[in-house]
């Protein structure tokens, strides 16, 4: 299967919507895609993986790599919809904490 993107602009926030497969075929776009849009200069980003079906390891080090990029150029990237196996992944490998940051009271 392939990968579905959608971009929505909301001032400096930006919702990136996957669908589909992100893999080691679908990854480089993925990859591409946030280029441009940290280039751009959105400070807060948000993946929404509802609707994700598959995610590899190279999918996921998009989400890392792009996770790291945002936060030493101040900004946020957070996961939302997160589900199955992408949901597992992350508590076992401890991401969770890193795209879904506690926030104090």
């Amino acid at each position: 299967m392939d990968l579905k993107v959608e971009v929505e602009h909301a001032g400096k926030a930006v919702l990136v919507r996957l669908e589909g497969d992100l893999d080691k075929l679908t990854a480089p776009r993925l990859r591409g895609l946030l280029v441009e849009l940290v280039t751009a200069g959105p400070h807060e980003l948000v993946v929404d993986v509802t609707t994700l079906d598959f995610c590899d390891s190279s999918g996921l080090w998009v989400l890392v790599e792009h996770h790291r990029r945002l936060s030493t150029l101040g900004g946020t990237m957070r996961l939302s919809g997160v589900h199955g196996i992408l949901q597992r992944v992350l508590e076992v490998t401890g991401l969770k904490a890193v795209f879904y940051p506690v926030r104090a009271p």
